[in-house]
């Protein structure tokens, strides 16, 4: 017995294994996604669907804004010639969800072929003029960003590469194009909308920044947060060990202090080093769409540069103004670039994407991500102190021996790797260490599913 149904309903098909929704006869153009959400709100008609769930569904492997889902809701009100004032299929349950409502579905086996007449679902279906007119008109006028968007998206449904082309023949469209050529990302099956070579390009690309720079602040600043906070953990767990490897160690002079100073200097260390790597990887992952993982190695480099070359003057100059010391070769820029771009590398390669949206990998996917990131960024820590780079412990070992008395000495941790002085072994044991949980508590806390708002639409 077939365990895929056809769903029958109004004048519409709509084919599970087949993948494609019919009206009377005829292919309706849906991208992926929302034909998955048409087929969840059909198959669990009998409830109202939340929008959490919605999003741990349908968007399971992406974080997106709440917006994402309600231009979804838009764009499958308009092939279903649906009112949302009057539904006839999607009503929208307020501070929940969505539920289907057509009183009348028939539920069949899908094993059946379709009708030849049917078109796929991505052809480019022939629309009336004016749906195509009504939807340029909307996209270039003043209205609310939010309705221009969902203009964007039906023109792109109705031919992409027709809309681009009537953008180039008018002057003044460069706001238009940016939202057009954003609102692609978003539909898988959109056509190509090019800036460079059209008119007005540097302005475009201004507004396309600008919409992408406004939906970083919305939606990257929780994981921005979490990826500090994971940071920070790794940082406890690194201090703290540590600390047990210095107290208890050989020919230890440390106490007991150890074991609650070093893991507090470790959360600030990751907490700062996360703040920049995550902001650079967060912005990356929102800003560019078209080059993500180059994108992403040159945002967390410069990141984690920016916070190391701050985290270094201000030291320094506390250091000299104080106690006379010079700070120097401790970690600085150019280590917190190399451990920035290592840490997007990692991310990148383990969760390829070529659309928009923020990856959120679960479960298995998870790890594997936090592990890629966190095997980068080992690997960059190890080759920086093999070759004189002074990273967390190494710096806190090099002040140590500039203050007499200090417990902080790396000797006892020699001591167990068989050096009588922290050499080439310790330095790359410490340095593989501390990337190994930088990178993955960075990336785990990263691809943390930050909770969906679950206000209502307003559609």
């Amino acid at each position: 017995m077939s365990a895929v149904s056809r769903y029958r309903f109004g004048e519409f098909v709509l084919s599970a294994s087949h993948r494609v929704l019919l009206r009377s006869g005829r292919g309706v153009p849906l991208v992926p996604r929302y034909l998955d959400l048409l087929l969840m709100l059909v198959k669990r008609r009998d409830v109202a669907v939340s929008r959490r769930e919605i999003f741990e569904t349908v968007w399971s492997d992406v974080f997106v804004s709440d917006g994402a889902l309600s231009q979804a809701v838009r764009t499958l009100r308009r092939a279903l010639d649906d009112d949302p004032r009057q539904p006839r299929y999607i009503r929208t349950v307020s501070r929940h969800g969505y539920q289907f409502v057509h009183p009348e579905v028939v539920e069949g086996d899908d094993a059946a072929p379709l009708p030849r007449t049917v078109l796929p679902a991505d052809a480019d279906v022939p629309h009336p003029a004016d749906d195509f007119d009504a939807a340029f008109d909307a996209l270039v006028s003043e209205a609310p960003e939010e309705a221009r968007r969902a203009a964007a998206e039906s023109l792109h449904a109705l031919g992409t590469a027709r809309a681009v082309d009537r953008l180039g023949r008018e002057a003044g469209r460069w706001k238009a194009r940016a939202l057009l050529r954003d609102a692609r990302w978003d539909l898988e099956q959109a056509g190509p909308v090019p800036v460079f070579g059209q008119p007005e390009a540097l302005r475009t690309m201004g507004a396309l920044f600008s919409l992408r720079l406004r939906r970083v602040l919305r939606a990257a600043g929780s994981r921005w947060a979490a990826a500090v906070a994971g940071a920070s953990l790794a940082g406890l767990f690194a201090g703290l060990a540590g600390g047990l490897a210095l107290y208890l160690g050989p020919q230890s002079r440390a106490t007991g202090v150890v074991l609650f100073l070093l893991p507090l200097v470790g959360v600030a260390i990751g907490a700062a080093g996360a703040a920049g790597v995550a902001g650079g990887v967060c912005a990356a992952e929102v800003l560019i769409r078209s080059r993500r993982g180059l994108a992403m190695i040159l945002f967390g480099a410069a990141g984690g540069g920016a916070v190391g070359a701050a985290a270094h003057a201000i030291g320094s100059i506390v250091l000299a103004g104080l106690f006379g010391q010079d700070l120097s070769p401790a970690a600085g820029g150019f280590e917190g670039a190399v451990l920035g771009a290592a840490t997007g590398a990692g991310y990148a390669l383990a969760t390829p994407r070529t659309g928009g949206g923020m990856a959120t990998p679960r479960g298995r996917a998870r790890w594997i991500a936090a592990l890629a990131a966190g095997a980068s960024c080992a690997a960059a820590a190890m080759i920086l102190s093999a070759t004189g780079s002074y990273l967390g412990a190494l710096s806190l070992d090099l002040l140590a021996h500039r203050f007499p008395g200090s417990q902080v000495s790396l000797d006892p941790l020699a001591h167990l790797l068989g050096e009588e002085t922290p050499g080439p072994v310790t330095r790359i044991a410490i340095g593989g260490w501390e990337g190994l949980l930088f990178g993955l508590g960075t990336v785990l806390g990263l691809t943390h599913r930050p909770q969906q708002h679950t206000a209502p639409a307003s559609q």
